[in-house]
């Protein structure tokens, strides 16, 4: 006799450190900075939603199925080579991602298209501790390493950067910042090439250093993460003198919240706009599912093609 599932598995918790919460299954975190930017959703190949800035020098993609969840560049012009590029891996939280999409979405609304201006595609400061200074300031320290090399790590040792201080080439890898034991499904790996501005690093290891938790339902956390992370309620604390009936203040204030609940679970990631496009191309199938839509992570398993990728 099979064991009845357990609810509490899709319960909301509080999860700290942020940085080894895993992702959620959807980008929405990472693309709220730049949600008036234009979207592209794309049918063929790994990435399915692609958003730019309006000039199209800067791209944001995510892939929902690939190892390397996100990709972002920057160019000097719309068709031109990137100037730098930043991956995130499949691992890391959308809202580490939006450490850099907030910081995106502000150079680009201070840039002048005309002027090619953008502090996104300034040169990377001389000193490497400048694109990590928020980790240092928190407490992070460094440790040995080898030379050429520069390595920071977090007081629990579950995090760390790792810096090329030589910077061999345009498009080498020269920062990564990492979180949680090596291994598939436990490493979040966020990667610059060598001509990313170092405040672009600053904005996103600054995220890296918040003690704010982030929300996950439990089945969301690796299993073997949930020793190393603190889990708590997401609910207000019991009131400790006791129940009483509610106030008419009480319960509009419980009809704006269940409002805001459902407005915020609407299906709006990447995943479940490519379902919802399908279905109104294919009439028969919207027939037969119009009743239920399933959620974006049943709707679109992992693609059977990816072949797992091993962490560096």
């Amino acid at each position: 006799m099979s064991a009845l599932p357990d609810p509490s598995r899709h319960e909301e918790v509080l999860v700290s450190p942020m940085y080894l919460a895993g992702s959620n299954g959807t980008g929405d975190a990472g693309f709220a900075p730049v949600v008036h930017w234009p979207h592209h959703y794309l049918d063929d190949g790994p990435c399915q939603l692609l958003v730019t800035s309006p000039d199209q020098r800067i791209r944001i993609g995510w892939s929902g199925d690939d190892f390397e969840l996100w990709r972002i560049t920057a160019a000097e012009e719309a068709v031109g080579t990137p100037r730098w590029t930043a991956t995130f891996n499949h691992v890391t939280p959308a809202e580490i991602v939006a450490g850099l999409t907030t910081a995106l979405a502000r150079d680009y609304a201070e840039s002048d298209p005309y002027e090619n201006n953008g502090r996104f595609l300034a040169d990377p400061s001389s000193y490497w501790s400048d694109a990590v200074q928020p980790l240092l300031d928190a407490g992070w320290r460094r440790g040995a390493a080898r030379y050429g090399t520069v390595e920071i790590t977090a007081p629990d040792g579950l995090a760390g950067v790792e810096i090329d201080t030589l910077r061999g080439g345009r498009d080498a890898e020269a920062v990564m910042l990492w979180a949680g034991p090596r291994g598939w499904g436990t490493r979040a790996e966020a990667v610059f090439t060598a001509r990313t501005p170092s405040h672009l690093i600053a904005a996103t290891a600054a995220v890296m250093a918040s003690s704010a938790p982030v929300v996950r339902e439990r089945h969301m956390i690796h299993r073997e993460m949930e020793p190393l992370v603190t889990l708590s309620p997401v609910g207000p604390a019991a009131d400790p003198r006791g129940s009483r009936s509610p106030t008419p203040l009480d319960v509009r204030r419980t009809a704006v919240t269940e409002a805001v609940r459902r407005a915020v679970r609407a299906p709006r990631t990447a995943a479940d706009l490519r379902v919802m496009a399908a279905q109104s191309r294919t009439t028969s199938s919207a027939q037969k599912r119009s009743s239920t839509l399933a959620p974006a992570a049943a709707a679109r398993p992992p693609a059977a093609s990816s072949a797992p990728r091993h962490s560096r």
